[in-house]
């Protein structure tokens, strides 16, 4: 089973910008979706950004414009890339995949995903 590990968190103050990876330790060329979720203390996880094989990608509201998801299958790893930062931006982030294919947006179904992370923590001051 491939193991996913995050790294590019960090503290960086409003309006800057982070970028975000997430390493598997196997090959993601037959992973139908990858994603980035989020959970802020007291709140929810929230699926933020995904991408599936054909590199089609889905970003939630709050995000667009500002965050691009990214996937480079030759080195089994996943970018978020994030700029204009908020402060309401700041939560643990997590990759995730799915050997599931969703022909529909957002491509990963919170409860049927196959791997995690151990997340990153992003703070954004103001």
């Amino acid at each position: 089973q491939v193991q996913l590990v995050e790294s590019g968190g960090g503290l960086v103050q409003a309006g800057g910008s982070l970028r975000l990876s997430c390493a598997a330790s196997g090959s993601i060329f037959s992973v139908n979706a990858m994603g980035w979720y989020r959970q802020a203390p007291g709140k929810e996880r929230e699926l933020v950004a995904a991408i599936t094989s054909r590199g089609i990608t889905y970003s939630a509201d709050s995000v667009k414009g500002r965050f691009t998801i990214s996937r480079d299958d030759a080195k089994n790893t996943l970018y978020l890339q994030m700029d204009s930062l908020k402060p309401e931006d700041t939560a643990m982030y997590y990759c995730a995949l799915t050997y599931t294919y969703n022909s529909d947006p957002p491509f990963l179904e919170s409860n049927a995903l196959d791997a995690w992370g151990q997340g990153t923590l992003v703070t954004v001051s103001s």
